[in-house]
């Protein structure tokens, strides 16, 4: 057949091609046999938010911990997770050729995505190493690898929480204003844990008067501030030779004596101080010339975020928040200023703090460590180590501090010092069990405390409410508020046990709950009255012993009511500790309205008359009065940074690991709200509002965790997901976004 010669001259071309193909496929497959890598075609995208022991940034922080854990965050696109691959190198350079030579974990089919030990060689101290993570999605489909991220190795060291690095901001004034006679009146806005640096030229030697301080009484720094409120003079010499100067602080004897957590020699001597006044001052200084170093545990403040209808309720979480982030400069969590040392029940609402605001868990797992060696006085504060670890095991999935310190945990619910229906006395404690606790002084004994202050015939103080923050409790050897409190280890013990694989002990502390709880609602409610008396032997009903059964889930069915209107009726009959488990009393009752009543309020008693009378951190105490020598710069006192997110928005773990969280808002008389929690597998976000009678939620959940959205139980209710009609009660959020409608 003549094809003509453009035809001819086609066919040529596609035979040369054909050719070039053949040859390049044969090429492709002869080095593939010899072991040359064939590139895998990536269909997903790759993890993100890579840590090691959950530090997020390991730059400058030594891991302790030989077998360290590694956690990333799945990406939404990627629904859940169905396998990793994660590849541990000695250089960068092994690790950007795919070559894991330290630990190449090969494929693992598992859906974790955190708390995955390391199994490789041994890694040594001084060595720092390289890394990185692939995953395979809900479909099967592999990601792309991660970024390259690198850690070091530390010298082994008894604990084996990591430390991460403080943080050093430097803060600018917002308002620097000269004054008569060479001085200057200075306002950082937020009182925080620093120094002052001052850039000062001049010609000849002098000295400078610089004052810092907390808080202002007529324009000026109150110089003879009330309790532990700080303030403090500085003479400062100056010199031609130099012109920048770190303000010398003098440490305080009280947080600087032994028990005192001391901060690191490369750290200068930090005091809380939002003001600042220089004297004599020759030469003009501007504000550039002067900042507020300030020191703080790493944070990022965007993991995080709240706002509302009520510009009250705005308020008081934005101080709430600050204060948690302002106060993690000791590495540890302590009380605050004035003694600098870790407490057990301070340290836990901290923490719960600290993990609803930021993705950070180094800080409290090694406060729970401190804790074991460093117990405190007070019956209570014992049965606050339970709840950190619980706490920890619930929002990381980690198990390691449990099995580490599970036999000492024990001693710690107390539940030896019980008699014969279960129920415990710290007048039972002798010096060999306090042994047991961790005192190190034959002396030591427990003590109940309930609340604090105590009452002012206890104090010598004189005080606005003679009960101080107890509502009048009646003290007896069977105490219901510490009865409560037992009842809960003896819970989180069986679960533990269990994680231990540890069936008789499951089975043990199981037994001894149910018998707890028994004699709880035999011998400590007053059936007549439908509450629960303070303790054995007395008809005194308290707040506080109330909202504890109430908080730790013993009140029946039968008796919430009672028990409920009981709670109500005291108002804020409790200390800024006890409003944490007032609060989780009435989330629990499904009291909403009433807790966002409580921390909207605007009375003395309230979060906003901390920032009515000028403080930019939480306080000891509801005010002055109720606590006079209480400092300006408590944790513990920032109960709504974990009650907004765990109480207001309901959002929680509802396993180890934020594998699922469970979401019960309960937003009371707010017509609109957003928030953003960081978990673990990333943020959880979340917006309401109110239209007309519908009330819309959309709550975006991340990758690898499901959630279960609680609607309550009205059954006038029209219930729609993501456009389909739902029936009441739990419904089933997947990552993404979810539309939720629920009119009446």
């Amino acid at each position: 057949m003549n094809l003509g010669p453009e035809m001819e001259c086609y066919l040529k071309f596609l035979t040369v091609m054909k050719f070039y193909f053949l040859s390049f496929a044969f090429t492709f497959l002869i080095l593939g046999c010899k072991g040359k890598k064939v590139p895998e075609i990536v269909y997903g995208e790759e993890p993100l938010g890579l840590t090691v022991e959950y530090i997020r940034d390991t730059n400058g922080v030594m891991i302790i911990d030989v077998n360290p854990e590694f956690s990333w965050i799945v990406p939404q696109s990627a629904i859940s997770q169905k396998a990793y691959q994660l590849l541990v190198a000695s250089s960068a350079g092994q690790l950007r050729n795919d070559i894991g030579d330290v630990w190449d974990s090969g494929k693992v089919s598992d859906k974790r995505s955190s708390s995955i030990e390391y199994q490789g060689t041994p890694l040594i101290a001084g060595q720092t190493y390289y890394w990185k993570v692939k995953i395979w999605d809900a479909t099967d489909m592999s990601s792309a690898f991660s970024g390259i991220r690198s850690f070091s190795m530390g010298k082994l060291e008894k604990g084996i929480i990591s430390a991460n690095r403080l943080q050093l901001d430097h803060i600018r004034p917002i308002t620097l204003k000269a004054a008569d006679n060479n001085s200057y009146h200075i306002d950082f806005g937020k009182a925080a844990f620093a120094t002052l640096q001052i850039k000062y030229r001049t010609k000849k030697k002098d000295t400078l008067v610089v004052r810092i301080g907390e808080q202002l009484t007529n324009g000026v720094i109150n110089r003879e501030p009330q309790g532990t409120i700080r303030y403090q003079e500085v003479r400062l010499p100056v010199n031609p030779e130099e012109n920048t100067y770190i303000l010398p602080i003098r440490p305080d004897k009280r947080n600087t004596k032994v028990g005192a957590i001391a901060l690191p020699d490369s750290i200068p001597v930090l005091m809380p101080f939002r003001y600042a006044e220089i004297e004599y001052a020759e030469e003009p200084i501007l504000e550039n010339d002067i900042v507020q170093l300030a020191y703080h545990g790493y944070w990022d403040a965007n993991e995080s975020r709240f706002q509302s209808s009520d510009t009250i309720l705005d308020q008081v979480w934005d101080i709430c928040k600050y204060t948690i982030m302002a106060t993690t400069f000791a590495g540890v969590y302590v009380d605050g200023d004035r003694e600098r040392i870790p407490y057990e029940a301070d340290a836990y609402l901290n923490q719960l703090s600290h993990y609803s605001l930021d993705n950070e868990y180094a800080m409290a797992g090694r406060t729970i460590a401190y804790f074991m060696e460093h117990p405190t006085w007070p019956t209570e504060w014992q049965l606050h180590v339970a709840l950190m670890f619980h706490a920890d095991y619930m929002y990381t999935g980690n198990t390691e501090l449990i099995e580490r310190y599970y036999e000492d945990l024990k001693h710690k619910t107390l539940a030896e010092l019980r008699r014969a229906d279960g129920l415990i006395s710290s007048n039972n404690a002798s010096p060999e069990f306090m042994k047991k606790l961790g005192f190190k002084d034959p002396k030591a004994k427990l003590k109940d405390i309930v609340d604090w202050p105590p009452a002012q015939k206890d104090t010598g103080w004189k005080l606005a409410t003679p009960e101080g923050e107890r509502d009048g409790f009646v003290f007896t050897p069977i105490n219901t508020v510490v009865n409560c409190m037992y009842y809960r280890n003896l819970e989180i013990m069986a679960e533990f046990a269990g994680v231990l694989d540890k069936p008789d002990d499951v089975k043990f502390y199981n037994d001894l709950a149910k018998k707890v709880k028994t004699s709880i609602n035999t011998v400590l409610f007053d059936e007549a009255q439908g509450v629960y008396t303070d303790g054995e032997g007395t008809s005194h009903a308290s707040l506080h012993s109330n909202m504890m059964a109430m908080a730790f889930h013993l009140v029946p069915e039968t008796a919430k009511k009672s028990v409920g209107e009981f709670i109500k009726s005291r108002g804020m009959a409790c200390s800024v500790y006890g409003a944490q488990y007032l609060l989780e009393a009435l989330y629990n009752a499904g009291e909403g309205q009433y807790a966002l009543d409580l921390m909207t309020s605007t009375a003395n008693r309230s979060w906003y008359n901390m920032i009515r009378i000028g403080s930019t951190m939480t306080l000891e105490a509801w005010d002055m009065k109720y606590k006079p020598n209480s400092d300006w710069n408590h944790a513990w006192g920032a109960v709504p940074a974990n009650m907004v997110p765990r109480g207001l928005w309901g959002i929680n773990p509802k396993v180890p690991g934020y594998d699922i969280a469970t979401i019960k808002p309960q937003l009371g008389s707010l017509t609109e709200t957003s928030i953003v929690v960081p978990t673990i597998k990333g943020q959880i976000k979340a917006d309401f509002v109110l239209q007309d009678s519908t009330r819309k939620y959309t709550i975006e959940i991340p990758g690898n965790m499901k959630a279960e959205f609680d609607v309550g139980t009205n059954t006038k209710a029209k219930i729609m997901l993501n456009g389909n009609k739902m029936d009441q009660g739990i419904l089933h959020l997947k990552p993404g976004k979810n539309t939720i409608l629920v009119s009446n």
